[in-house]
């Protein structure tokens, strides 16, 4: 394991430390003729050399580069403004991906698909799921009926809102909220309910904003109480079944 750590150290260092705007301005202008795109998978090789400190390890940090350079200059070809984001994912899960098998391969770990299908997994990976999609759903048609606007007549003062956003920070949320509970720290879904009753309560003061002040109460509680109900039976059956 100390192996993929190093790796994954020299990759931390290389990629988001060693290299600056001007140089992924210079690659992302000028594709596979930047000399900074060179230069930055050289520093690779020999980051991984001074982190493992074994220069034995020349065949793994070569391998490594040539990847590296391939996966790189992959995204810098085809990467286009509107999926900038993607492709940015993309490349790092490559980079790990490849990180992980040059590692397995080295140190001789096997393994099988069936010894990752446990109860315990499909447990957390089922919780994981619902408390996404499936509980922003649910939150959405139970609050529906009080959507801000809905009722002809009634007047809710426009907040400009980031597309999406409160989509994402229920993902975030409820991730956080089962991870808590999993974990048996409590003391973590309380300090988040307070962060949010800061943030996102502390401009809805005005009296004319009454209604969407319980809106997004009604919606924040009922998010809470999925993920909860979700964290605790879940717990429980990671306890239950073996």
């Amino acid at each position: 394991m100390i192996l993929f750590l190093q790796l994954f150290l020299a990759h931390i260092l290389g990629d988001f430390f060693l290299q600056n705007n001007k140089w992924v301005s210079n690659k992302e202008a000028l594709k596979w003729r930047s000399p900074y795109l060179y230069i930055h998978i050289l520093i690779h090789f020999w980051l991984i050399l001074l982190v493992t400190w074994n220069f034995d390890n020349w065949q793994i940090a070569f391998l490594i580069m040539l990847t590296h350079l391939l996966i790189d200059g992959i995204k810098l070809q085809f990467q286009q403004p509107a999926y900038q984001r993607a492709w940015f994912f993309g490349d790092q899960l490559a980079h790990l991906l490849v990180i992980g098998i040059i590692w397995a391969f080295h140190e001789k770990i096997t393994w099988h698909y069936t010894d990752l299908i446990t109860v315990k997994s499909l447990i957390i990976c089922i919780a994981v799921l619902f408390v996404l999609k499936p509980a922003s759903i649910i939150t959405k048609n139970m609050i529906s009926r009080w959507t801000p606007n809905s009722t002809p007549g009634q007047h809710i003062s426009t907040i400009e809102s980031l597309e999406d956003a409160g989509e994402w920070i229920g993902f975030l949320e409820r991730l956080m909220i089962l991870t808590f509970i999993l974990l048996g720290r409590w003391e973590g879904v309380g300090f988040l309910l307070a962060a949010k009753s800061v943030f996102r309560f502390g401009d809805l003061k005005a009296p004319k904003e009454t209604k969407l002040t319980e809106y997004v109460v009604i919606g924040t509680f009922l998010s809470f109480f999925i993920a909860i109900m979700t964290g605790l039976l879940s717990s429980y059956l990671l306890t239950v079944l073996k």
